[in-house]
């Protein structure tokens, strides 16, 4: 574990306590995306951005933190790319188009739903991302920088999405969390991580500005053996 490995872990380790001792996120949230208290009212919040309102095409993550985020969405009429959790499928993401779903939105929006109901695509049957949503385990306030559960998919997902052409340096980033993620630190970041535009929870909405470009796609040299054989679209 390299030193930006082992200080962020710090960070996670320390907002995973907070949390649970606040009562902010169900017991067991150590490793995981937090299932945040008020992540309908940070989605709402989220809702009245004009990122949100331009999207028509939104990529977001599958954990039960940003679930509402994702009904809004179908709502909303928007396409939904989620992705399939670990990548482990051939083509990556789920597509959700609320014109050919079948079942209640709520159900169709979940990992389990989206298994049943929607087809995985890769990245040549994607239209272009105007709106990445990501889940988060802390993000700093001074510039965005984001460190999430430590696993590496939610960065894999945006240099996937990169390289294909899809998500360029215009498209907006955002992230719901609760206050206690939200950290006036600056954080610990390595080349191939990425920053959020916007942090929201239920309270605010932080722009964030960050003075370092995004990374330009897949940085090969960074991935790990398990990474390779387990995603099949990085093979």
């Amino acid at each position: 574990m390299t030193s930006i490995d082992q200080a962020k872990q710090s960070v996670r380790q320390r907002v995973w306590d907070v949390l649970e001792r606040e009562g902010a996120a169900p017991p067991g949230v150590h490793g995981h995306i937090p299932d945040f208290t008020g992540k309908e009212e940070a989605a709402a919040r989220l809702a009245d951005q004009a990122a949100w309102q331009r999207a028509r095409v939104v990529k977001c993550n599958p954990d039960r933190a940003q679930l509402p985020v994702r009904v809004r969405a179908l709502r909303e009429g928007k396409l939904l790319y989620m992705a399939v959790p670990r990548l482990a499928t051939p083509k990556p993401f789920y597509l959700l188009d609320p014109a050919m779903l079948t079942v209640p939105f709520e159900t169709a929006a979940t990992s389990t739903g989206a298994s049943e109901v929607a087809p995985t695509v890769g990245a040549e049957d994607m239209r272009p991302v105007d709106l990445i949503v990501c889940g988060s385990v802390a993000i700093s306030r001074r510039d965005g920088v984001r460190i999430g559960k430590g696993a590496g998919y939610s960065d894999l997902e945006i240099a996937l999405l990169t390289e294909a052409g899809l998500v360029t340096g215009d498209t907006a980033v955002a992230t719901t969390v609760h206050r206690s993620q939200l950290l006036d630190e600056a954080l610990p970041y390595a080349a191939h991580d990425f920053s959020v535009d916007l942090a929201i929870t239920p309270e605010e909405v932080v722009t964030c500005r960050s003075g370092r470009e995004r990374p330009p796609g897949i940085m090969r040299e960074r991935l790990r053996p398990d990474q390779l054989h387990d995603i099949p679209a990085l093979r």
